[in-house]
Parts: structure tokens; C-alpha cells; sequence
């Protein structure tokens, strides 16, 4: 079998990449998987676990463009306007998606805590942009964030109990 061009594996990698960020966006991190990115690729487990033998090389090689991407949809020149496009964006499913990975890996290993670090880049934007105050707002916002998420997960438990509940009646 003839070696592959520098180009070709350049051209593999971006195409399991952009797969891997899509994914992670509209599924999530924890239900990406090898075999969902070769069935939308096309490429076979094996082939994209040369390139990233992890799951946790995806953080970071997607981490810049995570990050980037979250950033878009706030607005830092102002703390009202912050809280505001904050609001706003994080109603949107990527953005849940982003701040559900970042949770989840807040109970994670040091070493794969390490490999994402978009919410310390919104937080550092923060800070540079409007000072301590910037700083403490996107504490508050994630800290809110959390607690509406995980009340809505506690909530959607509750009523599918209460479903089951109800059936076996």
C-alpha cells in the first residue's frame, strides 16, 4: 500500500475535525464516539484512532475553535450587555452543549480538565474587556448556567419517574 501524502493526511484529519466539532455541538461530547464520527465521515475507526487515539485529543485540537465559536455570541462592551447576549446564547442548544462539556469535565481527571479551556478564555476575554467586574459576571452567568441546567435534567428525571410511575399501574 502506498504511503499517503502529507496533503491527503492534512485533508483527513481537518475532515474527522470539523465531524468531531459538529458532533460535539449537536450531540455532545459524551455521545460522540469513534463510530458515529466514522459513519459521518466515512472513514473507519481504526483510521481515526491513528490520528487521535483519545477522545480527549479532540478537546485539544477543537478547543480554540470551541472557544471561538462561544465567543461569537456574546457581547463584551458592557457587563449588562454580557449578561444579556449571555442569556440569549446560552438558550441556544450548542451553547448548552459547550457549557454541559465544560461541567462535565469539572469532574473529570486534571489531564483531560487541561485540554479544554474555552470557559477560562471567555473569563480572560471577560476580564480584559471590563475588568474584575467582567470577571465576576461570567462566575455568576456559569454558576446560573449550572443550576438552570441541572434543574431541567432534575426535572425531566422527575417526570419520566413519574411516567413510569403512572404505566405500571
Amino acid at each position: 500500500m502506498a504511503k499517503r501524502s502529507r496533503i491527503d493526511t492534512e485533508i483527513t484529519i481537518k475532515l474527522i475535525l470539523d465531524e468531531a466539532f459538529e458532533q460535539i455541538l449537536t450531540i455532545g461530547f459524551e455521545n460522540m464516539s469513534y463510530t458515529s464520527l466514522s459513519n459521518a465521515t466515512g472513514i473507519s475507526r481504526t483510521g481515526i484512532s491513528h490520528h487521535f487515539p483519545r477522545k480527549a485529543d479532540f478537546l485539544s485540537c477543537l478547543d480554540s475553535r470551541i472557544s471561538a465559536r462561544f465567543c461569537e455570541g456574546l457581547d463584551f462592551s458592557s457587563v449588562q450587555l454580557l449578561e444579556s447576549s449571555w442569556r440569549h446564547f446560552i438558550s441556544q442548544d450548542h451553547a448548552k452543549a459547550v457549557l454541559k462539556l465544560f461541567f462535565s469535565l469539572c469532574a473529570s481527571s486534571q489531564q483531560i480538565q487541561g485540554r479544554f479551556n474555552t470557559v477560562n478564555d471567555i473569563r480572560y476575554k471577560a476580564l480584559m474587556r471590563l475588568g474584575d467586574e467582567g470577571g465576576f459576571c461570567i462566575d455568576r452567568l456559569i454558576g446560573q448556567s449550572a443550576v438552570t441546567m441541572f434543574s431541567a435534567q432534575t426535572e425531566e428525571a422527575v417526570a419520566a419517574l413519574n411516567l413510569i410511575k403512572a404505566r405500571a399501574c
